[in-house]
């Protein structure tokens, strides 16, 4: 993977986050190994499969587990942050 599939995984997920009304993880640390995973999902297999999710191999099936997946809504509504730990509701101010 490249450091340039790495911002381009920033710049989406930045991108969605602000949109959605979500923030990104602030442990740099953490934040940085699901942006590689990503990076590097989409350099193999073509898509930005949530590096936190089993991959089936099915393409079709798959699909739901590209970031971000069907399930991050849900997930940071109830637990404030989606179960990669990528995007978190934003605190109240």
């Amino acid at each position: 993977m490249t450091e340039e599939g790495i911002e381009e995984a920033r710049t989406r997920a930045k991108q969605y986050a602000k949109e959605k009304g979500f923030v990104l993880n602030v442990d740099e640390k953490q934040l940085s190994a699901v942006l590689r995973g990503l990076a590097r999902n989409e350099e193999r297999f073509g898509a930005a499969y949530c590096p936190c999710r089993l991959r089936s191999g099915d393409p079709e099936k798959d699909k739901i587990i590209i970031c971000p997946c069907i399930y991050h809504e849900k997930e940071i509504e109830e637990q404030g942050m989606c179960h990669c730990r990528l995007f978190f509701k934003k605190k109240s101010e």
